[in-house]
């Protein structure tokens, strides 16, 4: 067995999808089907837009606490702006994560009829630039996950756009993500084990390594992708949706070497989800006589969310 998982994954290039889709999709639905996860090249993000996005959030977490602390919406279940150093906790776990984050979510016009569903968004006085860099960010990942479950509908034998009413204007969040120095001797993981909620996570390469997956074999795989490359996962959204055809797979965050310790990490994941009234009902081709329906009740995507959210801690029932 090879210890990490791009030894056992190809690198996918999304160029492909522009001149042969069947055929990418088949090799992003194939490793999504085999490991929940997929490692793709070219997926179109501008890299200018991503350094400034990277020193945009070096920038906030290193102003002092007090003054992220303002932009802390108590009751909103860290749906927009910061939240604190160990507020989340994955579920079941021992020890809450050791992170602060930040949430930027979509803009909405206002009256909108998701404006009850979808915060507004938080927006820090300093850096400079940093609303900007983030809504330029938040709009290409969205446009990169949409060709993406493209490839999924594919994949599953549905239409090309099957995804897109499913997902317009829906609740994605792009979280930025900081995990301070840890001690030695902390019994903590850096993010306990769990699975994401939404349909796909398009992951932004970390400098600090420590992201592992748990494979079907129960071995714990590093995941490490080449520079400039994304990872994607399916979320515990779209594993229901395809009745486990595509398996939400367990990841954490672990706690890097001792003489790496004194270092942060920083990450970038982007959450996309449907439309908060977006029902996810078992998709009828995942259904089989092998494989029948675990979810025989349709939930709303906002229902499922909240769920989760009070299971790791955001909101308080």
């Amino acid at each position: 067995m090879s210890d990490t998982l791009l030894s056992q994954v190809p690198l996918i290039s999304m160029a492909r999808a522009d001149h042969d889709p069947d055929g990418f999709a088949q090799a992003f639905g194939d490793s999504f089907q085999r490991f929940g996860f997929a490692m793709v090249s070219d997926h179109g993000v501008d890299q200018g837009v991503i350094d400034r996005a990277w020193a945009m959030t070096r920038a906030f977490f290193d102003l002092p606490e007090e003054e992220k602390r303002r932009y802390f919406v108590a009751g909103g279940g860290g749906a927009r702006g910061y939240t604190p150093f160990k507020t989340e906790i994955a579920k079941g776990a021992k020890y809450v994560d050791l992170k602060e984050f930040w949430h930027v979510g979509r803009e909405l016009t206002k009256g909108h009829r998701y404006e009850a569903f979808m915060a507004a968004n938080v927006w820090p006085d300093r850096p400079e630039g940093f609303r900007q860099t983030f809504l330029d960010l938040f709009g290409a990942l969205d446009d990169a996950g949409d060709r993406l479950l493209s490839a999924i509908a594919r994949y599953l034998g549905l239409a090309p756009d099957w995804f897109d009413p499913a997902v317009k204007d829906g609740n994605s969040i792009l979280r930025l993500l900081h995990y301070p120095p840890v001690a030695a001797d902390a019994p903590e993981v850096r993010a306990g084990a769990h699975e994401d909620i939404n349909l796909i996570t398009l992951l932004l390469g970390a400098e600090e390594a420590g992201l592992e997956l748990l494979d079907r074999d129960g071995h714990w795989l590093p995941v490490e992708p080449p520079a400039g490359a994304m990872v994607v996962n399916v979320g515990d959204m779209l594993q229901r949706l395809t009745n486990h055809v595509l398996p939400s797979t367990t990841h954490r965050v672990v706690n890097p070497p001792v003489e790496r310790r004194g270092r942060s990490r920083y990450s970038m994941p982007f959450f996309l989800h449907p439309a908060p009234d977006f029902m996810i009902e078992t998709l009828p081709g995942c259904v089989s006589a092998e494989n029948p329906n675990r979810y025989p009740e349709a939930i709303s995507s906002n229902d499922y969310l909240y769920q989760r959210l009070v299971e790791i801690g955001l909101i308080k029932a």
